[in-house]
């Protein structure tokens, strides 16, 4: 299949930063197609820690520009996603003899606090753990602590959501879709894409190509675009655990361990604890990350250095792992390389511009998409201004601190549905949940039961609005529900999704 028009930008990857940069670009009325190979957030963007944060550790690193964009995006952040957003304060313990003194920690947190134009997120103060609930998980060598504020994401879901806005803005996005081929003609790029292997070729042209990759950005342009020796970044894995719920305070806690890394156990999908993560090089490929009997046993021994309640591989009901991009700033550890993005372009000569996309965080992309807009006004013409700051997502078009109202109004709506359910589908979909739910007045109304609290309804929501297409699309980056569906059922659900019909 040939697109015979001339589209403005061609964005291959569909992670957060791909799907931000659509999004913007699109709000600005460029004409945009995104092709992503797998599914929306199938790689880096669905295995993070899952944090909007400033990123305390990068201040050893001196990475102050990094730390201070990152401050500044948590509330705007919130206030654009209040759904799948929210506040989190974080317990940091230390004790004499610690890797990091407390007047350093201190000093840290204090530039945490007054760098970033806090608003609404609480201040630091210092606990004392001997009273506070917050020590009840921990061993009593433990007797003071930090808390600070930063916060919380779903990860795969601020994803999907950046997509489903560009393409009600306009976006044509294509999940599936492998970038077999693309090469620069008559003054524009011609890109081949296909959808499975048996499927013929679809060609689509455009006047600029972001390569937003990820993990895979070195090889778009070594596969696909032809170059040569290319090597701009640097593979770094990140593992974690999920556990039952260790402690039942909402708090997180920072821990730090001997040899200078940290992990954070955060509460996780309300029955959980999520322990993570680990970072160490990774060289093979991105598409078969694992987590190593190695990284388990870290995550265990770390953990189990701080809760009274040592954490063992019984304890253990999933894992996950991701590889981070980061550029390749040639820092000698993976955890002191860089986690600043870098944009590079090249149009010389009059040729057809390529952006590509090395690094970023989830906390930053944003502020790394309109970066990139910035380049593409530039190479091709600049359409509209920024915009994105003072944006709702889809489903966030609620008052920042209006969670709470918004469950209250579903369950009073919806009095069939057991809480936890009516706060699942709050968190997950914001005011959407109403278009999901509709006029159901019991849960005949809601079709087929799957297992969890999933009924047909949602996935056919997921099918026809979230370009989900298979069982792992809903039950780990749509929803998390896989941890409550047997192997059966999951299958079931495969079985079903199979017969509906693709819009």
């Amino acid at each position: 299949m040939n697109d015979s028009a001339v589209h403005d930008i061609f964005v291959i990857g569909g992670g957060i930063n791909g799907c931000g940069i659509a999004r913007d670009a699109a709000g600005r009325g460029y004409s945009v197609v995104l092709a992503e190979m797998k599914d929306l957030a199938a790689g880096t963007s669905s295995a993070s820690t899952k944090l909007i944060h400033g990123g305390l550790r990068y201040l050893e690193h001196y990475e102050f520009r990094l730390v201070r964009e990152a401050l500044m995006e948590r509330e705007v952040l919130w206030t654009m996603a209040p759904h799948v957003i929210w506040p989190m304060r974080f317990v940091l313990p230390f004790h004499k003899g610690g890797p990091r003194p407390a007047w350093l920690i201190r000093l840290g947190l204090f530039l945490y606090d007054h760098i970033g134009g806090r608003k609404l997120l609480p201040p630091t103060r210092t606990l004392d753990l001997t009273r506070d609930p917050a020590g009840g998980p921990l061993k009593p060598l433990f007797g003071k602590a930090f808390e600070y504020s930063d916060g919380w994401v779903d990860d795969a879901r601020l994803v999907v959501l950046n997509a489903r806005d560009a393409s009600r803005r306009g976006a044509d996005i294509r999940i599936g879709a492998r970038v077999t081929s693309a090469r620069r003609e008559n003054g524009h790029w011609t890109i081949e894409t296909r959808q499975g292997d048996a499927a013929p070729k679809s060609t689509v042209r455009a006047r600029m190509l972001v390569n937003a990759a990820g993990p895979w950005v070195d090889s778009i342009l070594v596969d696909v675009l032809g170059l040569n020796d290319t090597h701009n970044v640097r593979l770094v894995q990140g593992s974690h655990i999920v556990v039952r719920q260790k402690f039942a305070d909402p708090r997180a806690y920072f821990f730090q361990n001997p040899d200078g890394r940290i992990i954070f156990a955060i509460p996780y999908q309300e029955e959980f604890t999520l322990i993570g993560t680990t970072d160490s090089d990774y060289r093979g490929d991105p598409g078969e990350v694992a987590i190593s009997d190695e990284e388990i046993d870290y995550l265990c021994r770390s953990a189990s250095d701080y809760f009274a309640a040592p954490v063992t591989r019984e304890d253990i009901v999933w894992c996950y792992s991701g590889v981070r991009p980061l550029y390749d700033d040639g820092a000698s550890k993976a955890q002191e390389a860089t986690r600043d993005y870098v944009l590079k372009m090249e149009a010389d000569g009059g040729k057809a511009p390529l952006l590509n996309v090395f690094g970023g965080k989830l906390t930053t992309y944003r502020r790394l998409a309109e970066h990139a807009l910035e380049h593409i006004g530039e190479a091709i013409g600049p359409k509209g201004g920024s915009w994105t700051a003072g944006s709702h997502l889809p489903g966030g078009n609620f008052p920042v601190e209006g969670f709470d109202a918004l469950v209250r109004a579903l369950a009073e709506r919806y009095p069939f549905l057991a809480p936890p359910h009516v706060r699942r589908m709050a968190r997950l979909y914001g005011t959407d949940a109403t278009a999901i739910l509709a006029d159901a007045k019991n849960p005949a109304d809601l079709g087929r039961y799957f297992g969890g609290d999933l009924y047909e309804v949602e996935i056919r929501w997921l099918m026809r609005e979230e370009w989900a297409r298979h069982a792992e699309d809903v039950l780990w980056r749509r929803t998390k529900q896989g941890l409550h569906l047997s192997k059966e059922e999951a299958r079931t659900l495969e079985d079903f999704m199979i017969t509906v019909p693709r819009h």
